[in-house]
């Protein structure tokens, strides 16, 4: 599997990743080993988890299966702090929670130290200043070799990046982690060109647009589907309407046409995207991991791009980056 840098830095993860959310809740210690296994032989180092998946049960799983199935020295081990289990405040980015969850993490991954640390998303509470210097305490004690972001909007990426990049000692942004697919280009508005110009890595997250762009959904919602699970029919439901009928209706079309799938060419299209580092895949079951990993051989041709982009094209009004309605 091709190796990419995560923006301007010498860490080189694989253009996909192995994303962990239902480890250790809808995927089984089976399961995932399957799924590691077939990543790992593939090509794949990149491996993404967070404190909050499972209620730290990804992490866990993950240690178990780097103990007994693959080396640790062959993985780039992503993980995400910041999420809290609080009705009145669904992020913490202060330092003291940061650093608290990293050891944390740290334990439950059985490691001495995370390649990639996010923070899983901006919290209005603290100020950005404190929340960037926890990322530079985990960099200088060891504990973490890059840092990112995830789930920032365009002026909160910009602001972090300038700030890291505007004193000798503090540590760039590596990458930040964002939703991006054919059914969610959003981050074209502000986020992708401020990434680009700060030299910050995209880590694509739902990639497949939660599952919907495999075209799994166009007859109903399966049985065994995350549409149907009582944790992720919300994760996908938003991904049923019209608009995406279409979108999903043209990939399929484009599928028929190069002998593929509708999964390959989603995933595909976003891997390839300006500025996009790596896309990071969930699977349940080895299986479906299979599928995506047999993306690695397909390009899509312009023609094609050009139409999967005109046809899933962001409206983009006054004055996001280059607006075209008011």
């Amino acid at each position: 599997m091709e190796q990419r840098q995560l923006g301007r830095t010498g860490l080189r993860v694989s253009r996909l990743g192995l994303g962990t959310m239902t480890w250790g809740r809808d995927t089984d210690e089976d399961q995932a080993a399957e799924q590691l296994k077939e990543f790992v032989t593939a090509g794949g180092t990149l491996v993404d988890t967070a404190d909050s998946y499972a209620d730290g049960g990804a992490e866990y799983l993950l240690s178990r299966l780097t103990d007994s199935l693959v080396p640790r020295s062959e993985l780039v081990i992503a993980t995400k702090a910041g999420s809290v289990p609080d009705a009145d405040r669904r992020f913490d980015a202060s330092r003291r929670h940061l650093l608290d969850a990293l050891d944390a993490s740290l334990r439950r991954i059985g490691t001495d130290h995370v390649d990639l640390w996010q923070v899983h998303a901006f919290d209005p509470a603290t100020p950005t200043e404190e929340t960037l210097h926890a990322l530079d305490l985990a960099v200088g004690s060891g504990r973490a070799r890059y840092v990112g972001v995830s789930n920032f909007s365009g002026w909160q990426l910009a602001k972090a990046a300038t700030w890291q990049h505007c004193a000798v000692g503090r540590v760039p942004l590596a990458g930040t982690q964002m939703e991006y697919s054919l059914l969610q280009r959003g981050v074209e508005r502000e986020v992708l060109p401020a990434a680009l110009d700060a030299g910050v890595g995209l880590l694509a997250s739902s990639p497949l647009g939660r599952g919907v762009l495999t075209g799994k959904y166009r007859h109903g919602v399966p049985p065994d589907s995350r549409g149907a699970s009582p944790y992720l029919a919300g994760f996908v439901q938003p991904y049923l309407g019209e608009r995406s009928r279409r979108i999903v209706d043209a990939v399929a079309t484009a599928a028929d046409g190069l002998a593929s799938s509708p999964l390959a060419v989603a995933l595909s299209w976003v891997r390839d995207r300006p500025g996009v580092a790596a896309a990071i895949v969930g699977a349940r079951t080895a299986t479906q991991l299979q599928a995506a990993l047999s993306v690695e051989a397909l390009t899509l041709p312009d023609e094609i791009r050009g139409a999967l982009d005109d046809i899933s094209a962001p409206v983009r009004r006054y004055p996001d980056q280059d607006w075209n309605e008011l």
